[in-house]
């Protein structure tokens, strides 16, 4: 008897946040001006996100409006397209059913002089037999050239009624595209200078320091991973009251202090 081997899903170990800052903490405590600088670049850092994303936030939904408009005239145009393609394979169809037409004429033409020479009653019967056929060949290809010629007369109201469409859509999308393009170019220069000085606080952050602040920003509704004390006695990220013992160490600088509420990074206004 053949035994089956279940195969057992290894499942990752998970993750404790609260070991991850206890690891970050002692990876800060190198020294007492090393700390100090940190919390000073991190709470920099955290404002030049801030200026980055009030930036971002000037435009609005402009820029998922402009994406919906590419996409529906993108659409529309594929649309029309298709039609046009429908169009010309009506077209084929019509000259090749004319062809069609023009061979049983001749077939038609020969099967007419055949009835002046036939001998017997037999003869007879058989041509018109065939007059008859080709003549209904003649009637179904005329037909077909209708139908055809029908359905592009419907597929060019199609293609009409589609570029009115697609003309208040690209009017719509040049509007908006203008209007983004206008914020964007009033505040590049500014954002341009905000991201080069993202770029140089990061790059004096360790990589276990930024990927936490990554990860803590990313993680918040508000973007905000590192605050500062609300009121006096409580964390600027979730508003609850802190412990008095962090409170000192927050006002010392001396220490990476993390909100245990929250898990935001709190530091002193002082800095």
């Amino acid at each position: 008897m053949a035994t089956t081997k279940k195969t057992q899903k290894v499942l990752a170990p998970m993750i404790d946040e609260r070991e991850t800052f206890v690891s970050l903490q002692k990876n800060f405590a190198d020294s007492e001006a090393s700390v100090q600088e940190k919390l000073k670049t991190l709470y920099q850092l955290q404002q030049a996100d801030n200026a980055i994303e009030e930036l971002v936030q000037l435009r609005g939904s402009l820029p998922a409006e402009v994406a919906v408009l590419e996409d529906e005239a993108g659409a529309l145009k594929a649309k029309s397209a298709h039609l046009e393609e429908l169009i010309a394979g009506y077209s084929a169809r019509i000259e090749s059913e004319k062809k069609q037409i023009v061979e049983i004429d001749a077939d038609i033409a020969k099967y007419q002089q055949l009835l002046n020479n036939i001998s017997n009653s037999r003869e007879f019967d058989s041509i018109n037999k065939e007059l008859e056929n080709q003549g209904l060949l003649r009637q179904i290809a005329e037909k077909n050239i209708g139908e055809a010629k029908d359905a592009i007369d419907a597929r060019k109201a199609d293609i009409e009624a589609l570029a009115e469409k697609i003309a208040v859509r690209e009017q719509d999308l040049a509007a908006k595209r203008e209007e983004l393009e206008s914020i964007v170019e009033s505040t590049s220069k500014e954002e341009a200078a905000l991201v080069e000085k993202r770029d140089a606080l990061s790059a004096k952050l360790d990589e276990r320091t930024l990927s936490a602040y990554n990860r803590i920003k990313n993680s918040v509704h508000n973007h905000l991973a590192v605050v500062t004390v609300f009121n006096e006695n409580s964390c600027g990220g979730c508003f609850n009251t802190i412990t008095p013992q962090r409170l000192i160490d927050i006002a010392s600088g001396k220490m990476l202090v993390i909100c245990e509420h929250c898990g935001r990074i709190i530091v002193s206004d002082q800095l």
